[in-house]
């Protein structure tokens, strides 16, 4: 008896044993991964509001501003960190691939000179672009729109150029755009009045367009009003800073032009296309850029020319030129426009309209002896590729395209018609549930996205576009890239959703100046590029085009996130890893990270 009692006791103490080691092993682990969480020291003071408060996955009170010092970092302590320095002041406005020392080596012939010219890797630069003296953030949409910091964009030129055309006005401290064009010059509202007495812009039907030699965009500006989104685009040239003036007043703009490689974007991307006093020789080369307009124009889609040769009788003295050689002109324009099956629908003043035909069937032209169709079998194999005096047969489209909002949610034709390999129906479906579930986690983290705080954003692998549906808002938008080395062309389907975006190689530059954008994401980016090109200059090029208290927000595999990590702790960007939204044991990592404020002065830097 006495045995069994001592027996019993024992294991009682046991079991109690038990339950106080499990219950301290729990605790310590737990406080273990609290700490690795958390971390708070001082840091950079300027950053505070650029994140805002952020939810930890783990500790909801967890405080995500970015004045602290974060934890989370693996990389061990004795590793050092590599510093990058700041470049000379010089190259406050850089943009690699289209430098004006390196362009002038190259012929003027056709633009060649004005195309991308990307510098070898031993003339690349491995510092960070300095913001101008001054530099201040942008002012807020719609605000932006019609008012930029002179400290931003020193420049004066157009100021005095564009004048009496009404482009931008120097106003004290501030350049004030009052939405004028050379051919609207009392303003672009009345000229897209004209425009939609033809083009159904209200309903939906028209939500992307494209804007060939754009000046400082205030075309695109005004169409946003309208719901439209316009893809802008101009040559860095004698025109000062013409595309970074469009992108610090928050207006979609890239640097490009028409020489003799393809735009980069799919074919049948616009749902119109205007030339407003573009001055490109639209009869030259065989017709060679409105062949490659009729590419990216959508079938039904329409294009607007306003300037030379239209008028011609009015202006010809005004342009210096022979009554009979514009009236030859406008005649060689017909003539491309009825080989292409563009009907014209319009012309009054200034404006002349045309609109493509729905499919083959409707084609009917007169002439059909001098028709050259392309012959590739990808017309949206467009990256570095020369432009062909073909034109690009009609396509078999999977499906009716709905108007605007509905088809930002729509299954895009090319999807439900089996145009991208491996995609169906429900697969695109899923993807756009996972992305309003990312984006609902990033808006936990950083409660400023949403808030207008982001108007100018950049998704690095956008995939079919669904981080920027997710976002889809007047407040911001966002510039889809497609990566050129992706497994899944998509960037035709993101058009299909009433998105715009781009082809590029994260190997080299963007086409954009400097402090361009306020937000960039980056899924699966490094993973992508991990065996192609150096991490460092996809990470210092992500720093060239981030305005100063911008966010960058990168998601991909863990081993890969602790590199970027140690490389971005050297770049003066404030970071902070986060575990996956589905918890701590998925490998997918996210790091979001706030680029310091810091300008150039001299050869040196100041930051506060």
């Amino acid at each position: 008896m006495m045995g069994s009692k001592m027996k019993s006791a024992d294991n009682r103490t046991r079991s109690s044993l038990r339950i106080i080691v499990v219950v301290g092993l729990c605790c310590f682990f737990y406080l273990l991964g609290a700490w690795q969480r958390s971390g708070f020291g001082k840091g950079d003071s300027i950053a505070l509001k650029i994140t805002g408060d952020s939810a930890c996955t783990i500790l909801p009170t967890l405080n995500f501003e970015t004045h602290h010092n974060f934890g989370g970092d693996i990389i061990p302590s004795e590793s050092k960190v590599k510093m990058f320095k700041p470049c000379d002041a010089r190259y406050t406005d850089y943009t690699p691939c289209h430098d004006q020392n390196r362009a002038m080596t190259f012929p003027r012939e056709n633009m060649i000179y004005r195309e991308r010219h990307c510098p070898p890797e031993k003339e690349k630069l491995h510092c960070l672009i300095p913001a101008p003296k001054g530099y201040v953030t942008p002012f807020p949409w719609p605000k932006s729109r019609d008012y930029v910091p002179f400290a931003n964009v020193p420049y004066k030129s157009l100021t005095i150029e564009k004048a009496v055309q009404n482009w931008v006005q120097l106003e004290g401290d501030v350049l004030k755009f009052p939405g004028g064009g050379t051919m609207f010059p009392q303003g672009a509202d009345a000229y897209i009045d004209e425009l939609a007495s033809v083009i159904p812009i209200a309903d939906g039907t028209v939500r992307t367009a494209l804007d060939t030699g754009c000046g400082v965009a205030s075309w695109g500006a005004y169409m946003l009003k309208r719901n439209v989104l316009t893809m802008s685009f101009a040559p860095r040239d004698g025109h000062e800073a013409q595309v970074q003036f469009a992108l610090e007043r928050g207006i979609p703009a890239v640097v490009g032009v028409l020489g003799t490689i393809k735009l980069p974007y799919p074919s049948r991307s616009f749902d119109m296309a205007q030339c407003s006093r573009c001055l490109i020789q639209w009869t030259s080369n065989e017709g060679l850029y409105m062949m490659e307009v009729d590419r990216v124009l959508r079938p039904g889609g329409y294009w607007v020319l306003s300037g030379p040769p239209i008028n011609w009788r009015t202006y010809y003295k005004t342009w210096k030129r022979t009554k009979s050689e514009l009236q030859k002109e406008q005649e060689r324009i017909e003539e491309l426009a009825e080989l292409l099956c563009w009907e014209k629908k319009y012309e009054k003043g200034d404006i002349a309209i045309w609109r493509k035909k729905l499919n083959a069937n409707s084609c009917r032209r007169r002439d059909t002896s001098s028709v050259k169709m392309c012959k590739s079998a990808n017309s949206d194999d467009v990256w570095y590729k020369k432009m062909q005096a073909c034109i690009t047969p009609f396509p078999v489209v999977g499906g009716q395209l709905k108007k605007f909002p509905d088809r930002l949610f729509a299954v895009p034709p090319r999807v439900s018609g089996g145009f991208i390999p491996g995609v169906s129906k429900e697969s695109f479906e899923e993807d756009n549930k996972l992305w309003k579930k990312r984006v609902n986690a990033y808006k936990k983290m950083n409660k400023l996205i949403g808030s207008g705080r982001y108007r100018n954003m950049m998704d690095m692998n956008a995939g079919f576009g669904g981080f920027a549906a997710a976002l889809e808002s007047p407040k911001a938008w966002v510039m889809n890239v497609v990566p050129t080395i992706s497994n899944k062309n998509t960037l035709g389907a993101i058009y299909e959703r009433g998105l715009i975006g781009i082809y590029h190689d994260w190997c080299e530059a963007f086409s954009t100046y400097p402090r361009s954008y306020d937000l960039i994401h980056a899924s699966g980016v490094f993973s992508l590029y991990q065996h192609k090109c150096d991490i460092e200059d996809i990470l210092l090029e992500m720093d060239r085009i981030l305005r100063p208290e911008g966010t960058v927000i990168i998601r991909d595999q863990v081993d890969v996130v602790t590199k970027v990590k140690k490389l971005a702790s050297g770049m003066r960007w404030n970071t902070k890893m986060q575990d996956h939204e589905d918890g701590p044991f998925v490998t997918e990592k996210i790091l979001v990270a706030a680029k310091r404020y810091w300008v150039g002065s001299g050869s040196n830097y100041t930051s506060s």
